[in-house]
């Protein structure tokens, strides 16, 4: 995969070395001369594209015309606007992703104005606290078709509703199914005539609208036993 990242300081810098460790082919375009020294001292220089990304020809030389994805993730939310329209519209870049840095221009960064992904840290936090808060102990592992589904793990009470129940015989919400368990370290591909013990631990892929009807069925019955595991 062809990836333009656009702006060389902390986040921009970390994601290019997590793309170039998955073998993909990267570029960061960074203008500001005492950031590009430091990329140098961090990625490979054929990588290090030293512009204003918001120039069509510095997107131009970073190979705008066969890349992917297009990630404009400055410290302006401005800039990053201005660099994923050109992108979008200008070099029909097929997936583009904005960084918002003040949560009160979240609502500019749509796909009308070439945002495909919103990157909102504040609104990121917000829904990682309440994920916390809601849903206990489950993890979630991975989010898919942009966070309709979650992939989530969770291990099963020894007072939950689920416990010594054949997984035909437990109600499960719609949109939901169970795709492994995890049981004294040993992977097991779930049946209808699987029986759930304590202690198992459950991968699930869930929709968001079914997370909280999910979880309660591995979760204690009175809630204030989960402290006490």
């Amino acid at each position: 995969m062809n990836v333009i990242i656009v702006g060389g300081g902390n986040t921009g810098s970390y994601l290019a070395k997590i793309l170039l460790d998955g073998k993909h082919k990267v570029r960061v375009i960074e203008a500001r001369p005492a950031i590009v020294e430091k990329l140098h001292a961090e990625l490979p220089a054929e990588v290090i594209i030293h512009g204003d990304g918001s120039s069509p020809a510095i997107l131009d030389e970073a190979g705008v015309a066969s890349t992917h994805v297009l990630a404009a993730v400055t410290g302006d939310d401005e800039t990053n606007l201005v660099i994923t329209s050109l992108a979008r519209f200008e070099f029909n870049v097929p997936r583009t992703i904005g960084r918002v840095n003040n949560p009160k221009n979240a609502w500019l960064f749509t796909a009308e104005m070439g945002v495909d992904v919103a990157l909102n840290q504040a609104d990121i936090l917000a829904h990682l606290v309440a994920e916390e808060m809601s849903l206990g102990d489950m993890m979630t592992l991975l989010k898919l078709r942009r966070g309709e589904y979650s992939l989530i793990e969770e291990k099963v009470h020894p007072d939950a509703i689920a416990v010594n129940k054949l997984l035909k015989e437990l109600e499960m919400p719609k949109e939901c199914t169970i795709t492994a368990i995890i049981r004294k370290n040993q992977l097991l591909v779930p049946h209808g005539d699987t029986r759930l013990e304590a202690a198992d631990e459950v991968l699930a892929l869930v929709h968001r609208s079914s997370l909280h009807e999910f979880a309660a069925l591995l979760a204690p019955k009175n809630p204030l036993k989960r402290g006490s595991d």
